[in-house]
């Protein structure tokens, strides 16, 4: 299994051995700008409709190289 970043239903990042590096790699990129964390309490942290997903092996493939973070959270 792996995990990747999603907008909805695509897959916007490639995919990682664990969400914790799938989360790293996000941040890193600027795909994010915040890593949510479990105990906080307050506002998205994410663009809406973005989430990361656990998906199978063969699911997984390289995202477009030109896909970019939407201009309203960047």
């Amino acid at each position: 299994m792996a995990y990747a970043l999603f907008d909805r239903d695509k897959q916007i990042d490639r995919a990682f051995p664990t969400e914790k590096e799938a989360w790293e790699h996000a941040l890193i990129s600027g795909l994010v700008l915040d890593v949510p964390i479990a105990d906080e309490a307050g506002g998205q942290v994410l663009p809406a409709g973005y989430h990361m997903k656990r998906i199978a092996d063969d699911e997984t493939f390289d995202p477009a190289p030109e896909w970019k973070l939407p201009k309203e959270v960047s």
